[in-house]
């Protein structure tokens, strides 16, 4: 089992489907269509989770940042909207 450690210390079971709703909805709010938003959460997915398959925990930064890499490489626009959604939250 896979363990990020947060921002504030407490650690969380890692949980690829948080990793896709933020990807698509990052894709959503950069206009594109639900399909292409739809492909790019789940190649990010697919990329996050190879990733992570080899270490036992990752901080939330750590993983924060191999997203916004992962997709800065489909749409800069999305990895945009990404990065700054965990500024306001």
């Amino acid at each position: 089992m896979k363990h990020i450690i947060k921002r504030h210390g407490h650690e969380e079971t890692y949980d690829g489907r948080k990793i896709y709703a933020s990807v698509y909805a990052a894709g959503i709010n950069s206009h594109h269509e639900k399909e292409e938003a739809e492909k790019m959460a789940d190649v990010v997915c697919d990329s996050v989770s190879e990733w992570v398959s080899d270490k036992s925990e990752v901080s939330s930064n750590d993983l924060f940042k191999i997203v916004t890499e992962e997709l800065r490489k489909m749409d800069k626009d999305a990895a945009f909207m990404y990065e700054t959604h965990r500024d306001l939250s």
